[in-house]
Protein backbone atom coordinates (compact mmCIF):
# COMPACT_ATOMS: atom_id res chain seq x y z
CA UNK A 1 0.00 0.00 0.00
CA UNK A 2 1.12 3.40 -0.76
CA UNK A 3 -0.25 6.21 1.41
CA UNK A 4 0.49 10.02 1.04
CA UNK A 5 -0.15 12.11 4.53
CA UNK A 6 -0.61 16.36 3.37
CA UNK A 7 0.40 18.33 6.20
CA UNK A 8 2.36 16.84 8.79
CA UNK A 9 1.39 18.42 12.02
CA UNK A 10 0.24 16.56 15.50
CA UNK A 11 -2.23 14.63 13.99
CA UNK A 12 -1.04 13.95 10.80
CA UNK A 13 2.50 12.56 12.13
CA UNK A 14 0.32 10.52 14.76
CA UNK A 15 -0.64 8.66 11.76
CA UNK A 16 2.32 7.92 10.30
CA UNK A 17 3.74 6.50 13.40
CA UNK A 18 0.98 4.74 13.83
CA UNK A 19 0.72 3.25 10.53
CA UNK A 20 4.47 2.67 10.25
CA UNK A 21 3.80 0.92 13.75
CA UNK A 22 1.50 -1.77 12.13
CA UNK A 23 3.28 -2.08 9.25
CA UNK A 24 0.59 -0.53 7.38
CA UNK A 25 3.24 0.85 5.19
CA UNK A 26 6.87 0.84 4.10
CA UNK A 27 8.84 4.08 4.76
CA UNK A 28 9.79 3.93 1.04
CA UNK A 29 5.56 4.30 0.56
CA UNK A 30 5.33 6.78 3.37
CA UNK A 31 4.58 10.50 1.14
CA UNK A 32 4.78 13.36 3.88
CA UNK A 33 3.41 16.38 1.55
CA UNK A 34 4.21 19.37 3.10
CA UNK A 35 4.24 23.30 1.66
CA UNK A 36 6.83 25.14 4.33
CA UNK A 37 10.19 24.38 3.65
CA UNK A 38 11.40 24.72 7.05
CA UNK A 39 8.82 22.18 8.28
CA UNK A 40 9.98 20.13 5.31
CA UNK A 41 13.53 19.94 6.74
CA UNK A 42 12.13 19.00 9.99
CA UNK A 43 10.09 16.21 8.32
CA UNK A 44 13.17 14.89 7.13
CA UNK A 45 14.94 14.73 10.65
CA UNK A 46 12.22 12.17 11.65
CA UNK A 47 12.73 9.82 8.76
CA UNK A 48 9.22 9.11 9.25
CA UNK A 49 9.04 8.25 5.18
CA UNK A 50 9.70 10.46 2.07
CA UNK A 51 9.03 14.01 2.05
CA UNK A 52 7.72 15.93 -0.60
CA UNK A 53 5.62 19.17 -1.79
CA UNK A 54 2.21 19.26 -2.26
CA UNK A 55 1.88 19.11 -5.95
CA UNK A 56 4.41 15.89 -6.37
CA UNK A 57 3.26 13.89 -8.58
CA UNK A 58 4.14 10.85 -6.61
CA UNK A 59 0.91 12.04 -4.78
CA UNK A 60 -1.20 10.19 -7.71
CA UNK A 61 0.43 6.62 -6.88
CA UNK A 62 -1.05 6.64 -3.34
CA UNK A 63 -3.94 4.38 -2.39
CA UNK A 64 -4.90 6.62 0.29
CA UNK A 65 -4.27 10.21 0.97
CA UNK A 66 -5.11 11.87 4.09
CA UNK A 67 -5.37 15.49 4.56
CA UNK A 68 -4.32 16.43 7.55
CA UNK A 69 -4.35 20.85 7.24
CA UNK A 70 -6.01 23.40 8.80
CA UNK A 71 -9.11 23.85 7.39
CA UNK A 72 -8.44 27.09 6.46
CA UNK A 73 -5.76 26.15 4.72
CA UNK A 74 -7.21 24.13 2.16
CA UNK A 75 -8.61 26.60 -0.58
CA UNK A 76 -4.96 27.47 -1.42
CA UNK A 77 -3.75 23.60 -1.22
CA UNK A 78 -6.63 22.50 -3.74
CA UNK A 79 -5.23 24.16 -6.27
CA UNK A 80 -1.89 22.43 -6.01
CA UNK A 81 -3.46 19.22 -5.21
CA UNK A 82 -6.08 18.95 -7.71
CA UNK A 83 -3.84 18.38 -9.99
CA UNK A 84 -1.90 15.48 -8.76
CA UNK A 85 -4.97 13.03 -7.81
CA UNK A 86 -6.21 10.02 -9.96
CA UNK A 87 -9.29 9.22 -8.27
CA UNK A 88 -7.59 8.29 -4.95
CA UNK A 89 -9.36 7.70 -1.95
CA UNK A 90 -9.13 11.07 0.00
CA UNK A 91 -10.07 10.67 4.19
CA UNK A 92 -9.89 14.22 5.81
CA UNK A 93 -9.67 15.25 9.04
CA UNK A 94 -10.25 18.71 8.37
CA UNK A 95 -13.15 19.78 11.24
CA UNK A 96 -16.03 21.09 9.97
CA UNK A 97 -15.13 20.27 6.23
CA UNK A 98 -18.17 19.19 4.30
CA UNK A 99 -17.85 15.86 1.68
CA UNK A 100 -19.02 18.39 -1.14
CA UNK A 101 -16.86 21.15 -0.63
CA UNK A 102 -14.12 18.51 -0.76
CA UNK A 103 -15.64 16.63 -3.52
CA UNK A 104 -16.08 20.00 -5.30
CA UNK A 105 -12.54 21.74 -4.92
CA UNK A 106 -10.72 18.53 -5.66
CA UNK A 107 -12.97 17.54 -8.44
CA UNK A 108 -12.51 14.03 -6.64
CA UNK A 109 -15.55 11.52 -5.60
CA UNK A 110 -13.86 8.91 -3.31
CA UNK A 111 -14.00 11.29 -0.08
CA UNK A 112 -13.94 10.02 3.85
CA UNK A 113 -14.43 12.98 6.47
CA UNK A 114 -13.14 11.50 9.60
CA UNK A 115 -12.82 13.09 13.09
CA UNK A 116 -10.68 12.37 15.31
CA UNK A 117 -9.96 13.28 18.42
CA UNK A 118 -6.57 13.97 20.91
CA UNK A 119 -6.28 10.35 22.94
CA UNK A 120 -5.39 8.80 19.34
CA UNK A 121 -1.66 9.82 20.42
CA UNK A 122 -1.91 6.88 23.02
CA UNK A 123 -3.68 4.70 20.27
CA UNK A 124 -6.59 5.40 22.71
CA UNK A 125 -8.33 7.84 20.21
CA UNK A 126 -12.17 7.72 19.65
CA UNK A 127 -12.75 7.97 15.45
CA UNK A 128 -15.94 8.81 13.66
CA UNK A 129 -16.19 8.81 9.79
CA UNK A 130 -18.47 9.04 7.31
CA UNK A 131 -17.81 8.42 3.55
CA UNK A 132 -19.44 10.20 0.15
CA UNK A 133 -21.59 7.71 -1.91
CA UNK A 134 -19.03 6.72 -4.19
CA UNK A 135 -17.14 4.52 -1.87
CA UNK A 136 -17.62 0.58 -1.87
CA UNK A 137 -17.32 -1.58 1.28
CA UNK A 138 -14.07 -2.23 0.03
CA UNK A 139 -12.59 0.85 0.16
CA UNK A 140 -14.70 1.82 3.23
CA UNK A 141 -13.26 -1.08 5.42
CA UNK A 142 -9.89 -0.34 3.99
CA UNK A 143 -9.87 3.71 5.28
CA UNK A 144 -11.34 2.25 8.90
CA UNK A 145 -8.54 0.01 9.03
CA UNK A 146 -6.02 2.93 8.75
CA UNK A 147 -8.05 4.84 11.36
CA UNK A 148 -8.33 1.66 13.85
CA UNK A 149 -4.49 2.10 14.26
CA UNK A 150 -4.92 5.28 16.19
CA UNK A 151 -7.99 3.92 18.45
CA UNK A 152 -11.87 2.83 17.68
CA UNK A 153 -13.80 3.90 15.14
CA UNK A 154 -17.35 4.28 14.63
CA UNK A 155 -18.82 4.51 10.61
CA UNK A 156 -21.60 7.24 10.14
CA UNK A 157 -24.51 6.91 7.18
CA UNK A 158 -25.42 10.30 8.05
CA UNK A 159 -23.04 13.21 7.95
CA UNK A 160 -24.70 15.63 9.77
CA UNK A 161 -24.13 13.12 12.77
CA UNK A 162 -20.17 14.30 12.36
CA UNK A 163 -21.08 17.94 14.35
CA UNK A 164 -22.18 16.30 17.51
CA UNK A 165 -19.22 13.97 17.20
CA UNK A 166 -17.30 16.82 16.85
CA UNK A 167 -18.73 18.41 20.25
CA UNK A 168 -18.60 15.32 21.78
CA UNK A 169 -15.71 13.24 21.68
CA UNK A 170 -13.73 15.85 19.35
CA UNK A 171 -14.19 18.10 22.51
CA UNK A 172 -14.71 15.48 24.61
CA UNK A 173 -10.88 15.82 26.33
CA UNK A 174 -11.13 19.68 27.33
CA UNK A 175 -14.28 19.40 29.43
CA UNK A 176 -13.03 15.88 31.24
CA UNK A 177 -9.65 17.73 31.36
CA UNK A 178 -11.96 20.87 32.92
CA UNK A 179 -13.30 18.76 35.18
CA UNK A 180 -9.93 17.23 36.34
CA UNK A 181 -8.85 20.80 36.85
CA UNK A 182 -11.68 21.96 38.90
CA UNK A 183 -11.55 18.50 41.56
CA UNK A 184 -7.75 19.58 42.00
CA UNK A 185 -8.53 22.95 42.93
CA UNK A 186 -10.77 21.74 45.37
CA UNK A 187 -8.53 19.52 46.61
CA UNK A 188 -6.23 22.82 47.29
CA UNK A 189 -8.69 24.60 48.72
CA UNK A 190 -9.04 21.52 51.48
CA UNK A 191 -5.46 21.27 52.22
CA UNK A 192 -4.00 19.40 49.67
CA UNK A 193 -0.68 20.44 47.45
CA UNK A 194 -1.23 20.52 43.89
CA UNK A 195 0.93 17.40 43.54
CA UNK A 196 -0.77 15.41 46.17
CA UNK A 197 -4.25 16.43 44.69
CA UNK A 198 -3.25 15.56 41.44
CA UNK A 199 -2.53 12.23 42.28
CA UNK A 200 -5.89 11.92 44.33
CA UNK A 201 -7.59 12.90 40.95
CA UNK A 202 -5.89 11.43 38.45
CA UNK A 203 -5.92 8.03 39.71
CA UNK A 204 -9.88 7.76 40.97
CA UNK A 205 -10.38 9.42 37.52
CA UNK A 206 -8.36 6.33 35.86
CA UNK A 207 -10.18 3.69 38.57
CA UNK A 208 -13.21 4.89 37.92
CA UNK A 209 -13.16 4.91 34.10
CA UNK A 210 -12.39 0.97 34.35
CA UNK A 211 -14.89 0.26 36.63
CA UNK A 212 -17.56 2.18 34.40
CA UNK A 213 -16.10 -0.15 31.48
CA UNK A 214 -15.92 -3.23 33.00
CA UNK A 215 -18.94 -2.94 35.71
CA UNK A 216 -22.17 -4.86 34.37
CA UNK A 217 -24.32 -1.38 36.12
CA UNK A 218 -25.91 1.06 34.25
CA UNK A 219 -24.76 4.79 34.73
CA UNK A 220 -27.35 5.24 37.67
CA UNK A 221 -26.61 2.38 39.14
CA UNK A 222 -22.55 3.45 39.89
CA UNK A 223 -23.61 6.71 41.22
CA UNK A 224 -25.77 5.35 43.28
CA UNK A 225 -23.52 3.00 44.59
CA UNK A 226 -21.29 5.34 45.80
CA UNK A 227 -23.49 7.87 47.03
CA UNK A 228 -25.23 6.30 50.11
CA UNK A 229 -28.24 8.27 51.46
CA UNK A 230 -27.41 11.32 53.72
CA UNK A 231 -23.89 10.88 53.42
CA UNK A 232 -20.98 12.75 52.05
CA UNK A 233 -21.15 11.94 47.88
CA UNK A 234 -25.30 12.76 48.78
CA UNK A 235 -24.23 16.38 49.70
CA UNK A 236 -22.01 17.28 46.78
CA UNK A 237 -24.39 15.86 44.47
CA UNK A 238 -27.36 17.80 45.66
CA UNK A 239 -25.25 21.12 44.83
CA UNK A 240 -24.52 20.07 41.47
CA UNK A 241 -28.28 19.41 40.87
CA UNK A 242 -29.10 22.57 42.82
CA UNK A 243 -26.75 24.72 40.45
CA UNK A 244 -27.41 22.84 37.34
CA UNK A 245 -23.52 21.44 37.02
CA UNK A 246 -25.32 18.76 34.71
CA UNK A 247 -27.93 20.89 32.79
CA UNK A 248 -25.39 23.46 31.75
CA UNK A 249 -22.66 20.76 30.84
CA UNK A 250 -25.64 18.79 28.40
CA UNK A 251 -25.82 22.78 27.28
CA UNK A 252 -22.32 23.82 26.42
CA UNK A 253 -22.07 20.79 24.73
CA UNK A 254 -24.69 21.17 22.26
CA UNK A 255 -23.65 24.73 21.96
CA UNK A 256 -20.46 23.94 20.65
CA UNK A 257 -22.27 21.02 18.44
CA UNK A 258 -24.08 24.24 16.80
CA UNK A 259 -20.63 26.09 16.49
CA UNK A 260 -19.26 23.06 14.62
CA UNK A 261 -22.74 23.25 11.97
CA UNK A 262 -22.00 27.20 11.84
CA UNK A 263 -18.37 26.60 10.73
CA UNK A 264 -19.42 23.95 8.36
CA UNK A 265 -20.94 26.43 6.36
Amino acid sequence: MKITIVGCGNMGLIYARAFLKYNIVSRENLLLAEKNEARKQELLKLHLGEVCVVNDKRISESDIIILAVKPQDFNELSLDLEHVLNNNIIISIMAGMKLERIENALNQKFIIRAMPNSPAELGMGMTAFTSSKSLSIEQIRKAENLLSTTGRTVFFENENLLDAVTALSGSGPAYFFYIVKQMVEAGKQMGFDQHTAEILVKQTMLGSFHLLNTADKSLDELIKSVASKGGTTEAALSVFNEMGVGVNLQKGIVKARDRAMELSK
